[in-house]
C-alpha cells in the first residue's frame, strides 16, 4: 500500500512539473511575438513547421488510379493496362489479374505474358519470366538443365 502512495505521489509531481514547464514555454513564445500579433482576441497562428506529407508535390506511386471502366485512362499508364475493379492493372504481369480481371495465379505460379506459369518447371519461363531454356534442356527447380 505504501508503494502505491509513493508511485501516485511521483506521478502527480511529474504531471504538475510538466504543466508548469509547458505554461512557461507558452508565455515565453507569446512574449516574443511581433507587436502587431498582440491583440485583444489573441490570434491563433499555425505552427511554423509544415507537414512533410503536405509538402509532397508528386503523386503517391502506390495510390490507385481510378478509371471507372474507362480503358482510355489506363492506356496512358502502360501498353497493356486495363481497368479492373476501378484500378488500372497490367494484365501481363499482375498475379491477381493475370490475362483477365480477377484471374488469380496459384501460390506456386507467377504471371508471365498474361499466363499463370510455374517458374520451377516451365521451359519458356525457367526461374523468371521470359527465361527460355535452350533446345534439348529441361527446366528443373528454376534452372535450365539442372545437374
Amino acid at each position: 500500500m505504501n508503494m502505491m502512495k509513493i508511485i501516485l505521489t511521483i506521478a502527480i509531481t511529474m504531471a504538475i512539473t510538466v504543466t508548469l514547464t509547458m505554461k512557461g514555454i507558452g508565455e515565453a513564445e507569446e512574449n516574443n511575438l511581433p507587436s502587431e500579433q498582440h491583440t485583444e482576441n489573441k490570434l491563433l497562428l499555425p505552427s511554423k513547421r509544415g507537414s512533410r506529407f503536405l509538402a509532397e508535390a508528386d503523386k503517391n506511386p502506390r495510390a490507385a488510379d481510378h478509371c471507372h471502366k474507362d480503358n482510355e485512362v489506363c492506356s496512358l499508364f502502360g501498353r497493356n493496362s486495363t481497368c479492373c475493379n476501378n484500378k488500372c492493372m497490367d494484365l501481363s504481369t499482375d498475379d491477381k489479374n493475370c490475362g483477365a480481371c480477377k484471374k488469380k495465379c496459384k501460390f506456386t505460379e507467377a504471371c508471365c505474358r498474361g499466363q499463370c506459369v510455374n517458374l520451377s518447371f516451365d521451359k519458356r519461363h525457367c526461374g523468371r519470366c521470359n527465361n527460355r531454356c535452350e533446345k534439348g534442356q529441361f527446366c528443373v527447380y528454376g534452372m535450365c538443365d539442372y545437374a
